[in-house]
C-alpha cells in the first residue's frame, strides 16, 4: 500500500482490514498502472497530449464542449476547490445534480485535485443526504441550485460549506470559476489513493458505501468497455442511468473519454426524447435498464436509429422476451451485464455474437466468477447457488461490518442467485433475497416476470413472496399492463394459464395485482422489498 498523497487520511483510516479485502487480479497487461495514478489526468489531460484536444467530449443540455474546453473548466472549478475553499487532498466533496456537462466538471475537479468524490443521486431527500454526509464526512457539497430546496434543510455538524451552480449570485461556482486561471497541477496521487465513495442503491433499504482507488477507475474503463463492447473513438454515449450510479459514470462519461470519443449528457429522458437524442445526436452506444429498452421497443420505428450500433442493458436482469422485442425492433442484439457498485461496474456479460436468452454470459477478461453453494464450495453444473466473483476490481465498505458478508475467502458474493449452464454461461435466478420458497418449492421470481412479459398485455411485472394460510407463501405478480389493456378477473385467468403453458406450473402467480407502476430506485432497479413489504401488510 502506497498512500502517499492524501493529506486527509480519513479514507485511509476508514478502510476495513486487508485480510478482509476480496482477492485482486491484475493478470492482464492493460492493468498494470505505474503507483502514482490520478484517473482524472489519465482521462483527460492525456487526451490532450494525444492528440484528442479539439475532438468533442460532452453534448448536451445546448452544449458543445472540446476535450481543451472541457479541461479548462476543470482546471478553473480545481482551483475554486483549492484557493477558495481551502480543501486538500482526501477531503470528500458531495457531488448533487442531474446529469449535466457541470457535473462532469466537478466529478473530474474533485479527482484531480486529490479529493474524494461522493456521488449522490439528485432526488435524494435531506434526511439521506445527511446520512451519507455523516457517513462519509463530507465538508463541502457542489450543488445544481434547482436541487437547493433539500440541500438547505440537510443538517450535519461535518458539513462546512455548499457551493450552488446555475446560479447568477455572486457566491455561485461559476462566478468562483470565473476568476481562475486555467491551468491546474494535479496532485500526485497514488494508484490506490482513494478518489470515489458510491452509496449502492438501496433495494433493500440500507445503502453502504464503497469505496474506491483511481487504480480502479481505470481498470474499469480497460476491462468491459475494451474486451466485451469495443468502443471506439468515433463512439458517442448516450444513457438514462445517473452518474450518481456507477454504471452511468462509467457508460456514459468515463469509457467513452477513455478513447476519445463523446459522452451526452441530459437530464431527463422519456422513452420518446432518448430515442429522439440518439436520433438528433447520431448516438452510437446506448447504457440503460431493460424496462427502459422494453418501453422504447414499441415507437422505435418512429425514430432514425441508424447510427445506433451498441445497446448494453444492466441494472436489473435481462428478460428474454425484452431482448427479443428489441432486437425485433431495431435489428440490435442487446449486451446483457451484471455489475455491482461494489465492484464498480460490469464483471459478467457477452459480446452481441455470444448472446444467449436468458444468460448474463461469461466473466469479463479480467475478472473470476462462479457459482457456490451454502458451504461455499462451487456447485455443479446446473445448481443454483451464490454468485461469487473477483478481478482487479472489489468490495471495500467505509466502516462497516458487512464487509464480511460481503466478502467471503476472498470472493465478492454479490447477493445474487445464479446457476452456470453446461455451456459455461451464468443465467441469473434472482437476488438471493428474492428466491421464493412455495408448498416445497423454490422459485426465483424473476423466472415467473420472464414468462408473464411474454404476454402481449403486459409492459412490465414484479413476482414477489406472498403470505398465505394454507400454502404459507405463495407467488403473488404485480403487474403494469401496456395501453389498451384493461385488468380483470378474465384477465389474471388468462396470464395464469399462460405461466402454466411455458414454464412448470407449479410456478404460476395464484395472486395477481394491477397497479400503475412498480416502485423503483433513482436507478430504474425495482424494489421488490417494498412489494413484499405491501403483499404482507394486505393480509393482516
Amino acid at each position: 500500500m502506497t498512500y502517499t498523497a492524501h493529506i486527509d487520511t480519513f479514507a485511509r483510516d476508514n478502510l476495513p482490514p486487508q485480510d478482509q479485502w476480496a482477492d485482486l487480479i491484475f493478470d492482464l497487461p492493460e492493468l498494470q498502472y505505474p503507483d502514482k495514478l490520478n484517473c482524472a489526468v489519465e482521462l483527460l489531460d492525456k487526451a490532450i497530449d494525444n492528440g484528442w484536444g479539439d475532438r468533442v467530449a460532452i453534448l448536451g443540455n445546448g452544449i458543445q464542449w472540446t476535450y481543451s474546453e472541457l479541461l479548462e473548466k476543470v482546471n478553473q472549478a480545481a482551483n475554486v476547490l483549492t484557493e477558495d475553499l481551502g480543501l486538500v487532498s482526501g477531503n470528500r466533496v458531495l457531488l448533487r445534480g442531474a446529469n449535466h456537462p457541470m457535473l462532469a466538471v466537478t466529478w473530474f475537479a474533485v479527482i484531480k485535485a486529490g479529493m474524494i468524490a461522493v456521488t449522490t443521486m439528485p432526488l435524494l431527500r435531506a434526511k439521506e443526504l445527511g446520512e451519507i454526509i455523516d457517513k462519509a464526512q463530507v465538508q463541502v457539497v457542489l450543488c445544481d441550485s434547482r436541487f437547493a430546496d433539500e440541500m438547505q434543510k440537510t443538517e450535519s455538524d461535518y458539513l462546512k460549506q455548499t457551493l450552488y451552480y446555475f446560479t447568477d449570485a455572486a457566491d455561485g461556482f461559476e462566478s468562483h470559476m470565473a476568476t481562475k486561471s486555467t491551468d491546474f497541477a494535479a496532485v500526485d496521487t497514488a494508484l490506490d489513493d482513494t478518489c470515489l465513495i458510491a452509496f449502492t442503491s438501496g433495494t433493500t433499504g440500507i445503502p453502504k458505501a464503497t469505496m474506491h482507488f483511481h487504480r480502479d477507475v481505470m481498470a474499469i474503463c480497460d476491462t468491459f468497455p475494451k474486451s466485451v463492447v469495443k468502443i471506439q473513438a468515433d463512439d458517442i454515449c448516450i444513457g438514462s442511468p445517473p452518474l450518481g450510479f456507477t454504471f452511468g459514470l462509467g457508460g456514459i462519461l468515463l469509457f467513452p473519454m477513455r478513447v476519445g470519443g463523446t459522452s451526452i449528457l441530459i437530464e431527463k429522458y422519456s422513452p420518446e426524447s432518448y430515442l429522439q437524442t440518439i436520433a438528433d445526436f447520431k448516438a452510437t452506444i446506448s447504457w440503460t435498464a431493460p424496462f427502459f429498452y422494453r418501453k422504447m421497443a414499441d415507437i422505435a420505428a418512429n425514430y432514425d436509429l441508424s447510427s445506433l450500433r451498441k445497446t448494453i442493458s444492466a441494472g436489473e436482469a435481462l428478460p428474454a422476451a425484452t431482448r427479443k422485442i428489441w432486437k425485433e425492433a431495431t435489428g440490435i442484439e442487446m449486451i446483457d451485464g451484471i455489475g455491482a457498485t461494489e465492484l464498480l461496474h460490469i464483471f459478467i456479460s457477452h459480446t452481441e455474437d455470444e448472446a444467449k436468452p436468458n444468460a448474463t454470459g461469461k466473466p469479463v477478461p479480467g475478472y473470476q466468477a462462479k457459482v457456490i453453494d451454502e458451504n461455499g464450495n462451487e456447485a455443479p453444473v446446473g445448481t443454483v447457488g451464490r454468485l461469487a466473483a473477483k478481478g482487479p476490481t472489489g468490495c471495500r465498505y467505509l466502516a462497516d461490518d458487512r464487509q464480511t458478508v460481503y466478502v467471503q475467502d476472498g470472493w465478492n458474493i454479490t447477493g445474487d442467485s445464479y446457476l452456470v449452464d453446461e455451456e459455461g454461461y451464468f443465467v441469473y435466478q434472482a437476488r438471493s433475497d428474492d428466491m421464493i420458497i412455495t408448498t416445497g418449492y423454490n422459485v426465483a421470481g424473476p423466472e415467473v416476470e420472464g414468462a408473464l412479459l411474454k404476454h402481449d398485455s403486459i409492459a412490465e411485472c414484479a413476482v414477489v413472496g406472498a403470505p398465505d394460510e394454507e400454502r404459507g407463501t405463495i407467488l403473488k405478480a404485480y403487474i403494469v399492463l401496456r395501453e389498451g389493456f384493461k385488468g380483470s378477473d378474465e384477465l389474471v385467468k388468462e396470464l395464469q394459464d399462460f405461466v402454466k403453458n411455458d414454464i412448470a406450473p407449479y410456478k404460476y402467480p395464484r395472486a395477481i395485482e394491477f397497479i400503475s407502476a412498480l416502485p423503483r430506485t433513482q436507478t430504474g432497479k425495482v424494489q421488490r422489498y417494498v412489494l413484499r413489504q405491501q403483499a404482507w401488510q394486505e393480509t393482516k
